[in-house]
């Protein structure tokens, strides 16, 4: 569930099946008010264009869709008696463009696609806001959906980071809170190397901020960081010196930043 604000109205918008579906209830508030919200949407489908429109919507995208029922409704479209209610219309046609939900977030919703056909029906200009704020949700989105790829990338080279300070760095017969120690330090050359401050002083310089250094990091940070994680397993069971992998882990995640901040993206990273 998300939301979108437009012209001043919060709008939900749901992932039904893997598809976006937008109330058409919050945006007939915008029209006449939640008291008027559901009449609003009642005289839109009663519209001969509308049931054109959804009819045309669902035999494109529904194999189930009643096409009988559909042409039912086509010709009664337009009399001063015909009513439709949204549930007589997915109950008697099969569609799936509309859903409607009772209980939190109920309400009637349309696939995207008719949702911003139905913002016609409050204003052009509300239409044109309704599609340039939902558009932004989805680039919002993606961009949210890379970053959580790449920090999952970065926990899988920590499994790799870790195991190689275990089979190398951690002597026998420690106990656990000696090794978490080992563990910490490893982690804390990757953060000096990469944000030039360790885990601890982060958290002194922002005591306000829940969770780590790594969980406000950059896209281009957690792939340096990623790229480093392997490195530094393969400096350590090379045998090298913390002191010189500190130096050489530095180096690299100063030349590889540049890289990614520059957008030069298609020049090989790991050396």
């Amino acid at each position: 569930m998300a939301k979108i604000t437009v012209q001043n109205t919060q709008i939900t918008v749901l992932n039904i099946k893997e598809q976006d579906y937008i109330s058409l209830t919050d945006m007939a508030t915008a029209k006449d008010g939640d008291s008027r919200a559901a009449d609003v949407i009642k005289n839109w489908i009663r519209n001969r264009y509308t049931i054109e429109f959804l009819g045309t919507w669902e035999l494109i995208h529904n194999p189930n869709f009643k096409v009988v029922e559909f042409d039912h409704f086509r010709m009664s479209a337009g009399l001063p008696s015909f009513v439709l209610s949204a549930s007589e219309w997915i109950e008697k046609t099969g569609a799936v463009g509309l859903v409607v939900r009772k209980g939190r977030y109920g309400g009637t919703y349309a696939h995207k696609d008719i949702a911003f056909e139905f913002g016609s029906a409050i204003s052009v200009p509300f239409k044109l806001y309704l599609i340039e704020e939902f558009q932004r949700l989805k680039a919002e989105e993606q961009r949210l959906i890379g970053w959580s790829a790449k920090r999952e990338l970065s926990k899988i080279n920590y499994r790799i980071h870790t195991d190689a300070i275990k089979q190398n760095l951690i002597p026998a017969e420690v106990t656990k809170a000696q090794a978490s120690i080992i563990y910490a330090n490893e982690a804390d050359v990757l953060n000096v190397a990469m944000f030039g401050m360790t885990a601890k002083q982060w958290r002194e310089a922002n005591p306000d901020l829940n969770g780590n250094i790594r969980d406000y990091a950059s896209v281009n940070e957690l792939i340096c960081l990623s790229n480093m994680e392997s490195l530094n397993a393969v400096f350590i069971e090379q045998g090298l010196p913390q002191s010189e992998r500190l130096i050489k882990l530095n180096q690299i995640a100063i030349h590889q930043m540049s890289i990614l901040e520059s957008g030069d993206n298609d020049r090989k990273l790991l050396k």
